[in-house]
């Protein structure tokens, strides 16, 4: 006995100085209320948040910039080391946080007005530096404007509103550790036969259900066992939820309905390159590189400033957004001049609802971005093999729980990528008689972040092209989310509704959609811009007229307010949807404009007034137009989390304000249904969709025809490595 309590004493001070040591690490302090927690941390090390903050992280072979110098240099660029050292020195003695608990939610900067921002030049005197701040004070949401110049706080009236702020990664990173408080509930992981030294947990957000679950902060703890494997989302303790008061740390109600339902092998789950057996049946691919002989051909200038062939632009890494393009311009290749394509593009928000109506999942109905906090999941990304060996990295600065700045290093990357596409190409037949073969390469720069949210993760990117197109893609890959079940073959099963698939013994993926909702302030060549529908209708020739019985016209409507602009997308009704300024002509008379053009996605099915599509219901429409009014932001509102849906994109589209040749703000919804599939088993290859912002009538031509095409004497002569 007397061996056993010495064993768990050691076991109790190594993990606590474990739990300190990486506290310490990651530069933030200890969560609120979590030090009565950390002797938890004896029964799970490992008990994990959707993720934590990381000064660490693998570098970039040629680069690591020291922030603490930074300083701003255009208007929107977003607050440095010093500015929010500072903008945490004010909030310290200011009467609303020197005697009471608090916890800061988002600290970032508070951007001028847009008026003041378009009229500002390089050389003139930045806008005042004001920080946006979100901080929760004795259980109370505020928002306040801390001015870093006169260090005056103005605490905003929000008004009504459901929802709560993003949560921090501490007080996720904290919810965890909570069950284990509960006797009750370490006696039935005990009762499943799993080592609560074998536990992993997760915080996941609660939705809105009913009045139940409104005045105080929910989440909900699911765990898994993550003996023999570091896959662990592969095995869940299936049934088991126990729901967490945020704000107290405390347990409300726990809930056991898979006490008959084993914990998935551990067997093949595991998916590290160190893990696996020898095969000697796949063959391997050799390395491969974009070499660049001359170097990148994109600078990266004042911290945020992009340059790249025709382009440029601003990016900046944001918590809750993840990657922010502003200020997109492009050179018209005649006048030289540099016109205005967008001011602002971000992802706004992501709604993820599974499809299983059960006691433990009908929650799980997650907004990435507005409840966890889309930029605060972003990873560290990893040279040569989330970014190719000429890429640009770039670190995130953001504001811990108390206010203090910490570092995502490499949390952008920036690179060219050339995949042997075509720009443009033509090929004289021989009966013309003229030897003509022309072709160009298309080269294009990429912005790429990577978020891992628990177990999904995110590829975002934004490539920028010569001819001027942008083309925004979002990549899915990581772990499925995954109910366990008693059943290991499909034999064992006939009509039943498993709400997804079996994927392996005991294990069934969950069906369950995303949606990727981008928020794109378009400035066509200065901020007064149209909607345009142009709708492609079947015609009939009438009697006699020609040959032909039918054609399709081109039937242009300018959309004059917001309802006129909401789009579903239909494959037998087509359209392009442009963007235009009606007062910008060009040579032969076309309004200036880009479109948007969608490619592969997918629409919500859920009825409406299902409470996850009441939240959710930005996804309603793929198109969206609104005035633009720099208060709507977010598609799922400022409070998401818990929110009832009464502030959301379609609440502030069916205002139908007026859109007509005004300020505008243009919303896309990239859509995909997982139906999962064994393949998708112990990791999911990547899936891919995308849209373009493609110019239509922007330039008087090609704007490529001048760039020149490779020849053999630009490119080094590279030998195959048996050979050289």
């Amino acid at each position: 006995m007397a061996a056993r309590r010495y064993l768990l004493s050691s076991f109790l001070f190594l993990t606590t100085a474990f739990a300190l040591f990486f506290t310490w690490l990651h530069l933030s302090p200890p969560p609120p209320n979590a030090a009565e927690l950390l002797d938890c941390a004896a029964y799970s090390p490992w008990c994990s948040s959707k993720s934590y903050p990381t000064t660490l992280g693998r570098q970039s072979p040629t680069r690591r910039h020291d922030h603490s110098s930074d300083t701003p240099h255009h208007p929107l660029d977003p607050l440095t080391v010093t500015e929010i050292n500072k903008a945490h020195s004010i909030l310290s003695s200011h009467p609303l946080f020197k005697s009471s608990p608090f916890s800061i939610h988002s600290l970032v900067l508070e951007e001028p007005n847009k008026s003041i921002v378009l009229k500002w030049k390089i050389g003139d005197p930045l806008p005042p530096r004001k920080a946006f701040v979100i901080a929760r004070v004795n259980g109370n949401s505020h928002v306040l404007t801390v001015d870093l110049t006169t260090a005056n706080v103005v605490i905003r009236e929000t008004g009504p509103h459901s929802g709560y702020p993003v949560m921090t990664v501490e007080e996720m990173n904290s919810a965890t550790f909570v069950p284990l408080t509960s006797e009750s509930f370490n006696q039935t992981i005990l009762n499943r036969g799993i080592a609560l030294s074998d536990l992993a947990c997760l915080p996941i957000s609660t939705g809105w259900f009913g009045a139940a679950e409104e005045n105080r902060r929910l989440i909900k703890v699911q765990c898994y066992s993550m003996k023999d494997t570091a896959n662990f989302y592969m095995r869940p303790i299936e049934g088991l939820t126990v729901l967490v008061d945020l704000d107290s740390l405390e347990v409300i109600e726990i809930s056991d309905k898979g006490k008959n339902i084993p914990i998935p092998k551990a067997a093949n789950t595991d998916y590290r390159y160190s893990a696996q057996p020898p095969n000697k049946v796949m063959k391997v691919l050799n390395p491969i590189s974009i070499e660049q002989p001359k170097g990148p051909s994109f600078t990266v200038e004042e911290n945020y400033l992009v340059k790249w062939g025709n382009w440029e632009f601003h990016l900046k890494p944001d918590p809750r957004a993840g990657i922010v393009i502003y200020g997109a311009k492009i050179r018209d290749p005649e006048t030289g001049d540099l016109r205005d394509v967008i001011y602002k593009g971000y992802t706004s928000e992501l709604f993820v609802p599974y499809m299983d109506p059960t006691d433990a999942w009908y929650f799980k109905t997650y907004m990435d971005a507005g409840e966890y906090g889309f930029g605060l999941q972003a990873m560290s990304l990893d040279p040569l093999n989330d970014c190719p060996r000429n890429a640009y990295y770039m670190d995130g600065v953001f504001a811990a729980v108390d206010g203090k700045p910490y570092l995502r290093r490499n949390m952008i990357c920036l690179f060219e990528s050339y995949a042997g596409d075509i720009g443009w190409r033509h090929a004289e037949s021989p009966i013309t008689g003229m030897d003509i073969t022309e072709v160009r390469p298309k080269v294009t720069l990429v912005a790429r972040m990577a978020a891992s949210v628990a177990n999904y993760d995110y590829i975002v990117d934004w490539e920028f092209q010569t001819d001027g197109l942008i083309r925004i893609k979002v990549g899915l890959s990581g772990i499925l989310m995954v109910k366990g079940t008693s059943y290991e073959n499909t034999n064992q099963f006939a009509g039943e509704d498993l709400h997804g698939t079996l994927l392996s013994e005991n294990v069934i993926g969950v069906i369950h959609d995303h949606y990727i909702t981008f928020y794109l302030d378009m400035d066509i060549d200065g901020s007064d811009n149209s909607f345009v529908k142009v709708n492609l209708q079947r015609q009939r020739t009438s009697k006699g007229e020609s040959p032909r019985k039918s054609y399709l016209k081109a039937v242009r409507k300018v959309a004059k307010t917001e309802k006129e602009a909401q789009v579903k997308l239909s494959l037998y009704d087509p359209s392009e949807f442009h963007v235009v300024n009606p007062s910008v002509k060009t040579r032969v008379g076309n309004p200036v404009g880009y479109k948007v053009v969608p490619a592969a996605t997918a629409g919500n099915l859920l009825d409406l007034d299902d409470p996850p599509q009441r939240r959710g219901a930005f996804t309603n429409n793929q198109i969206w137009v609104t005035p633009y009014n720099r208060s709507e932001e977010w598609a799922g509102g400022q409070f998401v989390y818990q929110s009832h849906g009464e502030d959301t994109l379609q609440t502030w589209s069916d205002r139908d304000r007026e859109i007509e040749n005004k300020d505008i703000v243009v919303w896309y919804t990239l859509g995909f249904h997982h139906i999962p599939c064994q393949e998708d088993f112990p990791i999911m290859p990547t899936v891919s969709a995308s849209f373009d912002l493609k110019p239509v009538n922007f330039f008087e031509s090609n704007p490529i025809l001048s760039f020149p095409p490779n020849t053999f004497e630009d490119l080094p002569v590279c030998k195959p490595a048996a050979s050289a």
